[in-house]
């Protein structure tokens, strides 16, 4: 073989053991950060749309994915359930999360009103709770626990009987301890896609 032919050869197991290594990095995900802690839950006592008693107590040791939401809004909150809805139907059979919406409405969203709305979006007993109780309770669970805002509109700023609240969008992530891991948007699929994806890592890294 020439010198010519064997310098051809050469440079081309290289051109193929370069293309082969980026492919590999291209191909192969990249290894996740760790999800990081943003604050622990404060404990809490309410009532599911089963009219079954919820604590924070009752969610350790399983992951848990959770919005403010009632069941008034014409507006984000269908959206957002609809996300909800989604996750919970493409979530891995037997992985233990849960999704929990509380309710910013409690005088209106009782648990009957609430089972109401839950088969609206074929929420699954027992894997999707719906979360009333007293509207200090409520916030106490919400804005100072999850951070979430949630503020009462003026009734000069309503744009119709049932515009009663602004409210985060966000979904938010709990792991086992309750601990927030997450905040991710729940208006899009992007951010469903988001959340489903953490709360997943969480259940399989840190099993109960």
């Amino acid at each position: 073989m020439s010198e010519h032919k064997m310098e051809s050869v050469v440079w081309g197991g290289l051109i193929i053991a370069l293309l082969a290594l980026l492919a590999a990095f291209v191909v192969l995900p990249a290894r996740s950060k760790p999800l990081p802690v943003l604050g622990a839950l404060p404990d809490f006592a309410l009532t599911n749309q089963n009219n079954q008693n919820v604590t924070l107590a009752s969610l350790r040791g399983g992951v848990w994915i959770a919005d403010v939401i009632f069941t008034r809004c014409a507006g984000q909150c269908p959206v957002m359930s609809a996300q909800m809805q989604t996750i919970q139907n493409t979530l891995p059979a037997g992985l233990p999360v849960k999704l929990v919406s509380f309710t910013t409405d409690p005088a209106f969203d009782t648990p009957e009103v609430l089972k109401k709305y839950a088969a609206r979006f074929g929420a699954r007993d027992g894997q999707w709770l719906f979360l009333t109780g007293s509207k200090s309770a409520l916030r106490h669970a919400t804005v100072e626990g999850l951070k979430l805002g949630v503020v009462d509109k003026p009734p000069g700023e309503r744009d119709n009987a049932d515009d009663l609240f602004i409210h985060s969008e966000k979904l938010v992530v709990i792991d086992q301890k309750g601990q927030i891991r997450g905040y991710f948007d729940g208006q899009t699929p992007e951010g469903a896609s988001q959340a489903r994806a953490a709360a997943k890592i969480l259940a399989r890294i840190n099993p109960p």
